[in-house]
């Protein structure tokens, strides 16, 4: 798939996911792929229809959140990307899996909200007691409940290094430059925002029977005021729990890449790039716990959306 974007012309950005080319009247192209990352590794095996679960359940997100934080999305028309006037056949491999965007100045930190204790989280809280600098109560486990969500943010890595954590005042310090003279109340405003956006997250998801344990958000500029931008609350930007099997104290059942990881910890690997290939059952499973996720969340047919490119029963 990814090959057959890159005859749209070369791309202003191509992540681990996703590339971004631009077209008409200063817009963005915001293409999902069907790569999978891991470790901060993007592996040499894709899981099938992956971009378009990522794209459908963002839709979804930014309709749902458009009153606490505007957005980028202006489309989903793969009509609109000139290289499909030239090449018809090129709208139906992007249909589905492409957001027609506005362009945003970045700001360059993982915009993060835990609500529980995993991952990286937990490993800095074995060690301090801490999260991001934030203090947490004593003789917490892993998977365990925080007593409130917090904002826990992180730098943004190149493909193949790692994410740092950092606390809020090294925060303020890397959005400085974005700030127009006051940092902190830009921080602020962003830790404001991501906690509101987290909180109906989580009123959204366990009313589905999934836990939102974690989340990663990206904002950005336009015209001064921040925007949501790339994607929102999905299985790869989230940990995504099932509440009717969540057991603190050690892994949890999900419907996340965590199922991926779970596999890599256990191969002979030392989490550089390429990676190993993921077997079948690996790839098949990770679909399957995806598209869970987005139907349960949505309420919607994925099979649907595959058809008809809509969020619907």
């Amino acid at each position: 798939m990814t090959a057959s974007i890159a005859m749209a012309g070369t791309p202003l950005r191509s992540g681990k996911v996703r590339d971004l080319f631009p077209i008409d009247g200063g817009r963005l192209a915001l293409v999902a792929s069907d790569r999978i990352s891991a470790f901060d590794v993007v592996l040499p095996t894709e899981i099938s229809d992956k971009g378009k679960v990522l794209t459908a359940l963002s839709r979804y997100w930014f309709a749902e959140t458009a009153s606490i934080i505007p957005n980028h999305l202006l489309g989903t028309d793969p009509g609109e990307i000139p290289a499909t006037r030239v090449l018809p056949a090129l709208g139906d491999l992007l249909r589905g899996r492409v957001l027609i965007c506005r362009t945003a100045l970045v700001l360059p930190v993982e915009i993060v909200v835990r609500g529980y204790l995993a991952g990286s989280g937990w490993k800095e809280y074995q060690a301090s007691g801490t999260v991001c600098g934030v203090p947490l109560p004593s003789r917490l486990r892993d998977g365990d409940r925080l007593p409130e969500p917090i904002l826990t943010p992180a730098t943004k890595a190149e493909a193949g290094h790692h994410d740092e954590n950092i606390d809020f005042e090294r925060m303020v310090v890397e959005i400085a430059p974005f700030a127009g003279g006051d940092p902190r109340a830009l921080a602020e405003r962003v830790r404001d925002i991501a906690l509101s956006l987290y909180e109906l997250g989580a009123r959204r998801c366990e009313a589905a029977g999934i836990l939102l344990a974690d989340t990663k958000f990206e904002m950005g500029l336009v015209d001064g005021e921040l925007i949501l931008i790339d994607e929102v609350m999905t299985p790869d930007s989230s940990r995504f729990w099932d509440a009717s099997r969540w057991q603190p104290g050690g892994p949890q059942a999900s419907y996340d890449k965590q199922f991926v990881r779970d596999w890599l910890e256990r191969q002979p690997w030392d989490k550089t790039a390429p990676g190993p290939e993921l077997p079948l059952d690996v790839v098949d499973g990770t679909r399957a716990r995806y598209v869970e996720a987005f139907e349960r969340i949505t309420n919607a047919s994925f099979e649907r959306y595959l058809q008809e490119d809509v969020i619907a029963p």
